[in-house]
């Protein structure tokens, strides 16, 4: 990063902290849910620091989360409202005693004043009998009352023509002249500080902290949200810097890579190549997650298909795998690569065209019959695909982990042989090893194999395959998903626990049979998909040995009930022993 955008970055993160710091630790606060907001020039003491407010407003909460407004040691009042605009707070006095607490009060020391400010000469009476009969003239105080007297406030300067015998005065008291006569709420209003024209051109009034003897304010306009949007801006900035140099990078490691590639066969093209291949993008065959496939031709002859990848694969993870791993393929039944684009950030890939699509429309569509293709052609298409995946497994230098072996990914050629597609997910590793460890699941939720879910389950391995294997073979004899929700029967949902109960049990399968020969067939395919999908993976077969059971004519055995086992299979039967592989061992992935 340049040193420019480092010093903005950190000084706009420095004043991101220190604005945003102070605006937590001051913002509006209250005692309880239905209390004044507090905000300056008011604090509140125990739940904000002292500088969030102005001197002599200070705040605190009761025991019962009333709002106090503390003017000295001896006065305080309980606040009812605040009104900052009008710059007036209410407050009254729970025992009714404002007599003595502005007795004791000095306005002159306080911030706040009284609305009226005439001065009433008050006498306080304590008399043995209630002065009913004169109540427009007593003034009662409760607060200093008791049972047997009552103490009345009387202005000095009236002159009340009747017997005293039962009062007597017990001293005077200067005070407004409202306090004693209205109800026990009263306004007290402030003038300094004056934030109400600062607030009402958009500012902010705050503290001016300063040497000076008598406390000032500031008017803070636009410096906070100027702030905000420059840190916005920045953050958005770096954002942008860093997207770019991630891809830069990535095309870098992408060039680097086509550059040790380009003694292999695919062609590389440009992306106004692409455009001119598939006629400006026409003749759509499909979308997927990892981008969308286009018919083309590269002559009258060559017709191919173009997977334009996603641009949200920014780091080039799944462009690379596709490439790097089907330029060490050559095998009549995986798709061969024939090109590819890296066109600065646009890439693409260029396949063999298949007229007939992929499996899943011959097993899975409800216009075509799944079974039009005949049993021995899809005992052919099982056998292809076995042989192409044994090739993944064991015929290159090497070991090729497809880990998405789905009907989707199998494509059919005009004479409806099969070709493994899409290596999106793939990982090498060597040959000597057997296992790969990884962090995170591949593959399709359905044909995922248990232990890439769980690694209490055995290694990851090249047996994932043949589970997802095992799973396909079992939705080509079914017709159908193999977790199918729209089955009425809930005994029928999940199709491989089905078709091992009737197996097991000698029932018939169900399968539709067109010709003689075609229930041994079904019965082969079902036995090797249930040995496939064996929750172990030292119970799976290898994909040389499935390729064997598929060529082979002898009755196969009726593997171990893949729903119920708890631990690794152990069977004395020599057939089965066959396919117990010894316990794998985790390797790191090549790279």
């Amino acid at each position: 990063m340049c040193t420019s955008l480092k010093l903005v970055l950190s000084l706009s993160c420095f004043l991101f902290v220190g604005i945003f710091a102070e605006v937590d630790e001051c913002k509006v606060s209250r005692c309880s849910p239905n209390g004044p907001a507090i905000r300056f020039p008011f604090w509140l003491r125990d739940h904000q620091p002292a500088h969030c407010g102005f001197p002599g407003f200070e705040l605190s909460c009761t025991e019962k989360h009333q709002t106090m407004l503390n003017l000295s040691h001896s006065v305080k009042l309980l606040v009812k409202k605040i009104n900052y605009k009008s710059q007036e707070i209410q407050v009254h006095d729970t025992d009714d005693c404002r007599l003595t607490q502005f007795s004791n009060l000095s306005l002159h020391v306080s911030p706040f004043q009284l609305q009226e400010e005439s001065q009433g000469h008050f006498s306080l009476l304590n008399c043995t009998s209630t002065k009913t009969a004169y109540s427009d003239y007593f003034y009662p105080v409760p607060c200093l009352s008791a049972p047997a007297y009552q103490v009345y406030a009387v202005y000095s300067s009236y002159s009340i023509d009747f017997e005293l015998s039962s009062c007597r005065k017990i001293h005077n008291v200067s005070l407004p002249d409202h306090i004693l006569m209205q109800d026990n709420i009263f306004p007290l209003n402030w003038d300094k500080p004056m934030c109400k024209s600062c607030e009402a051109e958009g500012g902010k009034c705050r503290w001016k902290k300063s040497n000076s003897k008598e406390p000032e304010t500031q008017c803070v306009k636009g410096i906070t949200l100027g702030s905000i949007l420059l840190i916005i801006g920045t953050v958005a900035l770096h954002r942008v810097y860093s997207w770019k140099k991630l891809e830069r990078n990535n095309q870098i490691k992408i060039e680097k890579f086509l550059e040790d590639y380009i003694a292999l066969k695919p062609t590389r093209y440009s992306y106004a190549d692409i455009k001119k291949i598939t006629n400006h993008f026409q003749d759509k065959l499909g979308e997927g997650g990892y981008g969308t496939v286009y018919k083309g031709k590269l002559s009258d002859e060559v017709h191919v298909a173009v997977k334009i990848l996603n641009n949200t694969n920014g780091n080039g993870e799944e462009f690379l795998n596709e490439v790097g791993t089907m330029g060490r393929i050559h095998h009549v039944n995986v798709v061969r690569l024939v090109g590819f684009c890296a066109d600065g950030f646009r890439r693409a890939l260029i396949y063999e065209f298949l007229p007939n699509e992929s499996l899943e429309k011959f097993i899975f569509s409800r216009t075509i019959k799944n079974h039009s293709l005949g049993w021995k052609k899809l005992q052919d298409i099982a056998l292809g695909i076995a042989k192409g995946i044994e090739y993944l497994h064991q015929g290159c230098d090497q070991r090729i982990l497809h880990f998405d072996i789905k009907p989707h990914n199998i494509l059919l050629d005009h004479n409806f042989n099969p070709k493994i597609a899409d290596f999106g997910l793939a990982k090498l590793c060597s040959k000597e090893q057997s296992a790969v460890s990884m962090t995170t699941a591949r593959g399709t939720m359905g044909y995922i194999a248990p232990e890439m879910l769980s690694r209490n389950l055995g290694n990851v391995s090249y047996k994932s395959d043949v589970f997802s294997y095992g799973m396909l073979l079992l939705e080509m004899v079914g017709g159908r998903k193999n977790i199918d929700v729209t089955v009425d029967n809930t005994s029928q949902v999940y199709f491989p626990e089905w078709i091992y109960n009737h197996l097991d049990q000698g029932e018939e399968l169900q399968i539709r049979i067109d010709e003689e020969g075609d229930t041994q067939i079904v019965k082969k395919l079902t036995i090797i998909g249930l040995w496939c999908i064996q929750w172990f993976p030292t119970d799976r077969p290898s994909m040389k040995l499935v390729v064997q059971m598929l060529e082979g004519e002898h009755n196969l055995s009726t593997p171990p009930n893949p729903f119920t086992c708890t631990t690794p299979t152990k069977t004395n039967a020599s057939t089965s022993k066959r396919y117990l592989q010894q316990e794998l061992t985790v390797i790191s992935e090549i790279e």
